[in-house]
C-alpha cells in the first residue's frame, strides 16, 4: 500500500516524467510479449523438407543448423536468445543423422546433441572373393572408400594378416556403419568375426575330420559353400568330400578349377582347365588347395566340421540348385548320363 501511495504521488508531482515511464513500461510490456511470440515460434518451428540424413560438419554452430532446418526464416538473434533459454539443444555433434518428416527443429536438435549417428548397413556375400568384398563396400552409401578391388595387398598389410593370400579371412554378414567408416575399417570387423567364429566352431567340430587345422577346414567350407547354396545340402556335400580325403581320393571340384584359372574363365570350363597345373586344381592334386576359394558363411563352416555320415562318393546337380548323390561312379555315371546329358539309359 506504502508503495502504490508513493507511485500516485511522484504521478501527480512529476507528469511528463510519468508519461515517459508509462511509454516505457508499454515498450518494455510489447518487447517481452514479442521475445515470448518468437520463443514460442521457434519452439514449435516444423523442419524444412522431407524425412532426409544431415551431415553436420565440424565448426557447424547450432545457430546456423537452425537456420538450416527451418521451414520459415528466422532472426539470428532470437535463435541465439532461444538456444541459450534451451540450453540442451545446442550441444551439436559433428556426423550424419537421420531426421524425420513431421519433426519440429527442437526435435533435430535433440538428436543432434545426442551424438545418435544414423546407422548404414552393408551385406557381404556368402562365396564372394576378396574383390567383390571390395567392390560392394565402394558402391555402399557413406562407406569411405580407400581400397581399389585389387588392393587385396593393401588389405593384407593394414590388418596385419600373415597369409599371403587373404580369401576365406572374412565372414560375410551384415554390418552396421556410421557414416564416414572406412572400407578397411569394416573389412577389420568382418576378419575379427571371421576369427572369432572359427575359433569357437573348430573347439565344437565333430571328433575323427581328417583337417590339422581351423585353416583346413577353413579351405574346405570354402569349396562347400561355393558347390551348392541350398541349406540342407552343405552337411552332405561336405561328407561327400571328407569320405574322399578319408580314401586318398581328389576332391575333383569345379569351383577350385575356376579359381585355379581365374581370369581365364569364361562361363565354361574346358578340358584345358581341367588338365591346368596349378595348386587349386583339385582334378590334379590331392587334398585340399592350399588357401580358401572364396569367402564362406556360418552354414558353411559349421558344415565343413559337423558333416552328415554318409558314404556319398559323388555328387551331381540335378537342377533347381539341389545335386543327385551317389556311392559308386557307376551309379553317378547313370545321373549325369540322365542330369547333365539328358539321356535315361
Amino acid at each position: 500500500m506504502r508503495l502504490l501511495a508513493s507511485c500516485r504521488a511522484f504521478w501527480l508531482r512529476h507528469p511528463i516524467r510519468n508519461s515517459l515511464l508509462a511509454v516505457m513500461l508499454l515498450l518494455l510490456s510489447g518487447g517481452a510479449g514479442w521475445a515470448h511470440y518468437e520463443i514460442v515460434r521457434l519452439d514449435r518451428m516444423p523442419l524444412k523438407g522431407d524425412g532426409r540424413y544431415i551431415t553436420i560438419k565440424r565448426g557447424t554452430s547450432a545457430r546456423q543448423l537452425v537456420s538450416e532446418l527451418a521451414a520459415e526464416p528466422v532472426s539470428p538473434f532470437w535463435s541465439a536468445v532461444w538456444l541459450k533459454m534451451r540450453p540442451g539443444l545446442g550441444q551439436i555433434k559433428t556426423g550424419t543423422y537421420r531426421v524425420e518428416s513431421g519433426w519440429l527443429v527442437s526435435h533435430a536438435l535433440v538428436l543432434v546433441s545426442s551424438g545418435k549417428e544414423a546407422l548404414f548397413s552393408v551385406t557381404l556375400i556368402e562365396g564372394g572373393r576378396i574383390e567383390d568384398f571390395i567392390r560392394t563396400l565402394n558402391q555402399s552409401p557413406y562407406v569411405l572408400a580407400t581400397l581399389e578391388p585389387d588392393d587385396a595387398d593393401a588389405v593384407r598389410s593394414e590388418l596385419g594378416l600373415k597369409e599371403e593370400n587373404i580369401e576365406g579371412l572374412f565372414l560375410p554378414e551384415t554390418y552396421s556403419y556410421t557414416a564416414g567408416t572406412r572400407d578397411i575399417d569394416i573389412l577389420r570387423r568382418a576378419n575379427r568375426h571371421l576369427q572369432e567364429y572359427l575359433e569357437k566352431s573348430w573347439r565344437d567340430r565333430a571328433p575323427g575330420l581328417p583337417y590339422q587345422s581351423p585353416y583346413e577346414a577353413l579351405i574346405m567350407a570354402s569349396i562347400i559353400e561355393k558347390e551348392t547354396g541350398k541349406a540342407d545340402e552343405r552337411p552332405l556335400i561336405a561328407s561327400v568330400f571328407i569320405n574322399r580325403l578319408r580314401k586318398g581320393m581328389r576332391l575333383q571340384t569345379d569351383p577350385t578349377v575356376i579359381y585355379g584359372v581365374k581370369d581365364r574363365y569364361d562361363g565354361n570350363i574346358r578340358r584345358a582347365d581341367l588338365q591346368d597345373d596349378n595348386p587349386y586344381n583339385t582334378y590334379m592334386i590331392d587334398g585340399l588347395p592350399p588357401t580358401p576359394i572364396a569367402m564362406p558363411g556360418k552354414a558353411a563352416i559349421y558344415a565343413a566340421l559337423h558333416p552328415k555320415r554318409s558314404n556319398y562318393l559323388y555328387f551331381v546337380a540335378k537342377g533347381g540348385g539341389a545335386h543327385h548323390f551317389s556311392t559308386s561312379l557307376d551309379e553317378h555315371n547313370r545321373a549325369v548320363r540322365r542330369y547333365i546329358l539328358g539321356k535315361n539309359g
